[in-house]
């Protein structure tokens, strides 16, 4: 199974890593840290499943370069290219923010969740709030997979 993580924060990419390693021991991650590197895997990867941040920079970070302008929302633009490539691979968002200021208010995980079903009907499967000082997530990231792909 070949998994995109898109996450920019390294020590969460490495939580979510480890964790996927329990869950999925067999899958091969693939990693991009900005909506740029995600649209470059997708773009040259066969992919099975992906694991989604909602706030990514443009570009990668790296030395001397800062990654472009900050995104609140760049995961729903990575969200938007696989709707516009009709690229048939599940998607779920983790994330640590349990609300996000939008237009001028508060959307919280609910009304992101139904905001991204209507929107990205065929691909979107879910939100897990990732807090890395809890267990939790990683269950609830376990189920998420589960209900998208399948036991494997």
């Amino acid at each position: 199974m070949n998994i995109l993580l898109v996450e920019d924060e390294d020590p969460k990419r490495a939580n979510i890593v480890k964790a996927l390693n329990k869950i999925r021991p067999a899958s091969q991650i693939i990693e991009a840290r900005s909506v740029s590197s995600a649209i470059t895997q997708l773009r040259s990867t066969v992919l099975d499943l992906i694991l989604l941040d909602m706030s990514l920079p443009t570009f990668d970070i790296g030395p001397g370069e800062p990654g472009g302008r900050p995104q609140g929302f760049g995961g729903i633009e990575v969200l938007r290219y696989i709707d516009r490539f009709k690229l048939m691979v599940p998607v779920i968002v983790i994330t640590a923010y349990e609300a996000f200021a939008r237009e001028g208010r508060q959307i919280d995980l609910g009304a992101l969740r139904s905001q991204l079903k209507a929107a990205h009907p065929r691909t979107f499967q879910g939100v897990v709030f990732y807090n890395s000082l809890l267990d939790a997530w990683s269950e609830e990231l376990e189920k998420a997979i589960v209900d998208a792909v399948g036991v494997i």
